[in-house]
């Protein structure tokens, strides 16, 4: 008879992760809130604000962003401890744009009853909701916590995020740039196309003019990696959804694409984009 308490894992990540519901309805996915932080209020992440009320609010306010709150992550624990979980694999935005990791780590310590093992992504957004769902396939198959940490480790390098943003007001305002040069100029309306670094860093990967070129040239980017692997593919937006979905629909039926998902950016990555985000993410199998 099988042991069914025998490696049972719980899966747990943040709220920048942008994970489609489908998914963390389909495998169980547990999601800690990240905060959004106006003058009079402070809401969760994706529970008690949406991103139209965000974009709704952009002339009034421009809100900040925080980490969970330990109250939240412990709680969290807390409760997958007491539904019988003995170990939890908990994967979160990279550590170079949020201390949420980091954070989560600590108080992962406090706990000497559960192996807690807390995964720096290296990514954000979806890229950050691509090993999420690799974990959640690997849990799928029964595997031990020891393989599952070391595929993923293997998979972070298999990952890869591409968007395109009008301005970079909103990114540069909170703080997060990275590399991305935040003295692009207007006046020749360069945009870059960002990707994140192996250091979990924003960079920009190219630049083009316009806004018309840079989403072709996300979807030049995307028929470049489709055609040599193949691969799970994220197409995600931010107030953009007609451009997202024309893209999703141009790849969606390419032969390498062999599950492909759809879905808009979180609360968090809205204030920190602002509206017109087109995005990509890729897992080479």
């Amino acid at each position: 008879m099988e042991n069914n308490n025998y490696e049972k894992i719980a899966l747990v990540t943040d709220s920048s992760s942008d994970m489609p519901k489908e998914m963390l309805e389909k495998y169980n996915i547990h999601t800690i809130p990240l905060k959004i932080i106006y003058n009079d209020r402070e809401y969760d992440d994706g529970v008690d604000i949406t991103p139209e009320e965000v974009y709704a609010r952009f002339e009034q306010e421009v809100p900040k962003t925080s980490m969970p709150s330990q109250m939240d992550i412990i709680k969290m624990f807390d409760r997958l401890k007491e539904e019988g979980y003995k170990k939890i694999l908990s994967i979160h935005l990279s550590c170079n744009l949020s201390g949420t990791v980091d954070l989560v780590r600590m108080i992962s310590k406090q706990y000497d009853d559960l192996e807690i093992e807390v995964i720096d992504s290296k990514s954000v957004s979806i890229g950050v909701g691509m090993l999420v769902q690799e974990a959640a396939r690997l849990i799928a198959q029964k595997l031990p916590m020891s393989e599952i940490k070391e595929a993923l480790y293997k998979a972070k390098d298999k990952i890869s995020v591409y968007y395109c943003i009008p301005v970079l007001d909103y990114l540069r305002r909170g703080g997060r740039i990275g590399l991305v040069a935040a003295t692009l100029g207007t006046i020749m309306d360069l945009k870059p196309i960002i990707s994140v670094n192996k250091e979990g860093k924003y960079y920009t990967y190219t630049k083009v003019r316009g806004r018309k070129k840079s989403l072709e040239k996300l979807v030049e980017i995307a028929m470049d990696i489709i055609n040599e692997k193949k691969v799970y593919v994220n197409v995600y937006h931010g107030a953009a959804k007609e451009e997202a979905l024309k893209i999703k629909e141009m790849l969606a039926h390419l032969p390498n694409v062999q599950e492909i998902f759809f879905g808009q950016i979180s609360p968090a990555m809205v204030v920190h984009t602002g509206p017109g985000l087109v995005g990509m993410s890729f897992h080479e199998i």
